[in-house]
């Protein structure tokens, strides 16, 4: 594969993370009995840096869990080798019941990784909303998913793929799309 564009930078990412962290509290009205979740692994990331910039706002402290949905997956098997999944475990600091649960990730493309997610979330409990951020919303839509905040729209073929490189794991901050050789 090689990249075919950069469609976010350091700064991009940084810009459109603050108007989401703006878009969450203005729809809201503000943060009371609402918490961030993010999906393993880089919308973890995500998540705590929209929550610096809703403390940055609001001067309050939102709470930020971490959702692992591997076994919510409905391609265990096509994503791992040996056919066994590998488990990070959730974790998630406050009761969701009753809650706006924000879920926070990445890309959003087909909607399965969203449906898992909330499957996993209405087994921990019974959030009163759940709403959907994520940086990239790529389209080609196999669920009737859509997310609430997006950083970006960045139409895509299916032959192309969005890497995000987040420096807490990539050593930088980068959205690319690339494409098969």
């Amino acid at each position: 594969m090689k990249e075919k564009a950069i469609v976010l930078d350091e700064q991009a990412i940084r810009r459109a993370l603050t108007r989401i962290a703006h878009e969450i509290i203005e729809r809201n009205k503000g943060i009371e009995d609402s918490i961030l979740i993010g999906i393993k692994t880089r919308g973890i990331f995500l998540a705590n840096r929209l929550a610096s910039r809703i403390y940055e706002i609001e001067g309050k402290e939102i709470a930020v869990g971490e959702l692992d949905i591997t076994l919510y997956r409905d391609d265990l098997t096509k994503k791992t080798e040996d056919g066994n999944p590998l488990v990070k475990g959730s974790d998630i600091p406050a009761d969701i019941s009753e809650k706006k649960v924000i879920v926070i990730d990445d890309v959003l493309y087909t909607g399965r990784t969203v449906r898992a997610a909330m499957d996993a979330l209405v087994d921990i409990g019974r959030p009163s909303q759940i709403q959907l951020a994520v940086l990239i919303d790529r389209g080609h839509r196999e669920l009737p998913i859509r997310a609430d905040y997006v950083g970006k729209n960045v139409p895509t073929s299916q032959t192309e793929k969005i890497m995000v490189a987040l420096k807490e794991i990539d050593a930088t901050d980068q959205v690319s799309i690339f494409e098969n050789e």
